[in-house]
């Protein structure tokens, strides 16, 4: 298992992406714990003071007019974890709880929480013996904070709760005293800074948009070889089209379809073909997909952010000694990227969708009709298609915004709401259908470039007929197509197909 050195407040797109594949060790620097202890230092003379000061010495939400004695405040703390641990649903899958663990304890070591370091160190000890909490995938409303989601990823810390361990799923008691690890008693405000937060919406958020940008990567691939099995033409991807509208990512797109499409005897065999345009499914990629690529840049330049937000409170200020009560747990900022980025994933999906009904309209592809070889005895790609539309379908209706969406929690107290953990969580479904819609058209834009035989493909593009066809034959005849969707699909969501492109999307710059 790798060590990671995180820097507080500086966590990269990389290592995101590098916490999303792998189980990871974290460091902090040294400095980092100094700043951990000042702030502790500021907290505890506030208790001191004896002053009312939210969620240290009070009750939570509406009840935040009630102080509470100095005796009971880390029982207030205990209280507040298990009462919020009120989540239902599946279990989070480990990779999000990872990225959330390691969001929240960032988070805390910003410096600003008032958590002593040991509150900090149980996470890297429990991230260092992969013990991930079990947190139910609904209950949050993404404001104050992931409520309920984060109650469930604290809940281990005070020896309660359930973990994931060994590949089982235990009692937190009994997985941590196998790794050598004793509850902690919380402190004042301890269980209000791990509860207060945005760490789950946008571990969710980020998994979205990586599972995105793969969708993507795949789909440029995948639309290059529906290009050549279509007969269509290699001009609407010339720089000068694109570079004189001048949006970076259709500019990044074009580029992207110009390295995978070249030297083809396909493109060559039309070169004098009476075909005036090609339909927009082939024609405009660079300008759809491009303006996804746009919204995933956009989403991954607020999710890094968010990445790197403190987003606790209250907030203390060491240097001042106040106390200050604000609102950075609203899941705004993530509620409304995740609406974006499920745009992204609903346009690549439809665009594709098209793709493949046009590869079986004869009349456009100029290919047999369903892309079989006796048409009328046998049926092609007919259903494949029709399984296509009804994810697309489904998609549009999850691309509904649901960050527009509200409703008051704790008597009234909360009355706008985010609903950023459902809009980040819906991306899940969103990409598998992507994917899977993505693996008809990989299919049947394979099977029309083997139509094409004799001729051949860009280099690019027979590396991704061979990766298929290693898996999956020509089709010769009808054969039960659900097992070769399930193998297409699985080489995109292995990446297959995205490293036949220089670099992901999302790194992608203009020269």
């Amino acid at each position: 298992m790798q060590t990671l050195n995180l820097i507080p407040g500086h966590l990269t797109q990389d290592q995101l992406r590098q916490i999303r594949s792998e189980a990871v060790r974290v460091s902090l620097p040294e400095d980092v714990w100094q700043q951990v202890r000042e702030s502790h230092e500021s907290l505890k003379a506030v208790v001191q003071r004896g002053a009312p000061a939210y969620g240290i010495n009070t009750g939570f939400g509406k009840l935040a007019k009630t102080q509470v004695d100095i005796a009971d405040l880390s029982t207030l703390q205990h209280n507040l974890i298990r009462s919020h641990a009120a989540g239902v649903g599946e279990p989070l899958a480990p990779q999000i709880v990872r990225l959330a663990m390691i969001l929240k304890l960032l988070s805390l070591a910003r410096g600003y929480s008032g958590v002593r370091p040991q509150v900090i160190e149980y996470f890297i000890s429990m991230l260092s013996e992969n013990i991930l909490p079990v947190i139910p995938e609904k209950g949050s409303v993404g404001a104050s904070g992931d409520l309920a989601p984060l109650a469930h990823l604290s809940l281990p810390l005070i020896g309660e709760g359930e973990v994931f361990f060994k590949g089982d799923c235990l009692p937190a008691a009994q997985a941590l005293q196998s790794a050598g690890l004793s509850p902690l008693t919380l402190e004042a405000k301890e269980g209000l800074a791990l509860l207060n937060g945005t760490q789950i919406s946008a571990a969710l958020a980020i998994e979205g948009l990586f599972a995105a940008e793969q969708n993507l990567a795949s789909a440029i691939v995948i639309g290059a070889v529906a290009v050549d099995a279509a007969l269509g033409s290699y001009v609407p991807f010339d720089a000068r089209i694109h570079e004189a509208r001048g949006q970076s990512g259709q500019v990044r797109v074009a580029g992207l379809y110009r390295g995978l499409l070249d030297n083809s005897e396909l493109n060559r065999s039309h070169a004098d073909c009476d075909r005036v345009q090609d339909p927009y499914c082939l024609r405009c990629q660079p300008q759809i997909l491009g303006a996804c690529l746009d919204q995933l840049d956009h989403g991954a330049q607020i999710l890094l952010r968010e990445a790197n937000a403190v987003s606790d409170n209250p907030l203390l200020c060491p240097d001042t000694g106040e106390v200050l009560s604000g609102g950075n747990f609203h899941a705004e900022p993530v509620a409304m990227v995740a609406d974006n980025i499920a745009l992204a994933i609903a346009e690549t999906g439809s665009l594709s969708e098209r793709r493949v009904a046009m590869l079986i309209d004869s009349s456009i592809s100029e290919l047999p009709p369903f892309l079989t070889r006796n048409a009328g005895l046998e049926s092609g790609f007919m259903v494949a298609h029709v399984t296509a539309a009804a994810l697309a379908s489904e998609n549009k209706s999850l691309a509904h915004p649901a960050s527009v969406d509200s409703l008051p929690t704790s008597a009234n107290q909360e009355d706008h709401v985010s609903m950023a953990t459902f809009a980040a969580r819906r991306l899940q479904t969103m990409n598998e259908n992507t994917r899977q819609i993505l693996a008809v058209e990989y299919l049947a834009a394979s099977q029309g470039i083997s139509l094409r035989r004799p001729l051949t493909s860009s280099t690019s593009v027979e590396s991704a007929l061979q990766h298929l066809r290693d898996y999956v034959p020509e089709y010769m005849e009808d054969r039960v197509f659900y097992p070769d969707i399930e193998k297409a699909a699985l080489l995109i969501h292995q990446g297959r197909l995205a490293e036949l492109l220089p670099m992901p999307p999302l790194d992608t710059v203009l020269d």
